[in-house]
């Protein structure tokens, strides 16, 4: 099998050239490690474990440098650079940067990740053979995401975004929560790999949680009615509260007592904005009264 590009491998010393040594596998296949890319315990007679990668000439070449990512497995990688045409380049741990194409990045440059945002990201081949590194897929991230629960109501976080779209934006916060930002909760729309803070307003049954970039002092200015509103669009226009439920759990989800609460859905309902049945509140209108 013949050596790949993005792997770790250990290697014997074939011979020493003017620029290195000609490194080997039991099948004679060879990789060139350049001087530059020896490091502290080398032996040319003992095995050498070293990092495959392409040099800028296409070339494939070894490094004993430990990379932070191989093909397969995941780390946060650090944006060091952008090429307009071509993506952004990102630093992995080793003396050249890897890049991640502009097909794996959004459409839109204002929300692309600039130098010093981070990625988490792994390392792929393309058709040709390429090394590329390549942000997680969602279903990735929903393997490394970890469950929140109610006692992560309204609490700060700090996260990364990994991803954007028309309906807002995705973040892996710091304890692994995965988070979704609406547009209504923010003040402009952050970039895939900008690190971002804000607290907890919402979490679900599949511990994942809604989150707010708006600061606390902003969100009580709000209007109560602007406030619940704005909860009802998060919650995809529907949310298991009306003017029966409980104080305590008013109180818990916005901050308002009972009454402040159905004066403000009152004022909704009038408006046109909501009705409730069967212990919920819908965005709208009755659709009997449509």
């Amino acid at each position: 099998m013949a050596l790949q590009a993005g792997t770790i491998v250990t290697l014997t010393v074939k011979n020493e050239q003017e620029y290195g040594w000609f490194l080997q596998d039991e099948e004679e296949n060879a990789v060139l490690l350049h001087r530059t890319e020896v490091r502290e315990g080398f032996n040319p007679d003992e095995p050498v474990k070293v990092f495959l990668y392409q040099d800028h000439s296409g070339r494939l070449a070894a490094t004993m440098d430990k990379p932070l990512i191989t093909l397969g497995e995941y780390d946060w990688v650090e944006v060091v650079g952008e090429e307009v045409k071509l993506g952004v380049f990102v630093n992995i741990g080793i003396s050249k940067d890897m890049l991640v194409s502009e097909d794996d990045l959004p459409y839109k440059f204002e929300v692309r990740p600039i130098e010093g945002d981070k990625l988490y990201c792994t390392l792929k081949l393309d058709k040709k053979g390429r090394l590329f590194a390549k942000p997680a897929t969602e279903e990735k991230i929903w393997d490394i995401a970890k469950r929140a629960n109610q006692t992560d109501m309204n609490k700060d976080f700090t996260g990364t975004v990994y991803r954007t779209g028309k309906a807002g934006s995705w973040i892996i916060t710091e304890d692994l929560y995965r988070a979704f930002l609406h547009p209504s909760e923010r003040e402009e729309e952050p970039r895939v790999g900008q690190t971002v803070t804000g607290r907890i307003i919402d979490v679900h049954d599949d511990g994942s949680v809604n989150v707010s970039l708006r600061g606390r002092r902003v969100e009580r200015q709000k209007d109560d009615a602007e406030q619940i509103y704005d909860y009802l669009m998060i919650r995809g226009g529907k949310m298991p509260y009306w003017d029966k439920s409980l104080p305590e759990e008013i109180e818990k989800r916005f901050g308002l007592s009972k009454g402040a609460f159905k004066r403000a859905l009152g004022k909704l309902m009038k408006e046109g904005k909501a009705y409730q049945e069967d212990g919920w509140t819908y965005a709208g209108t009755k659709p009997e009264n449509k």
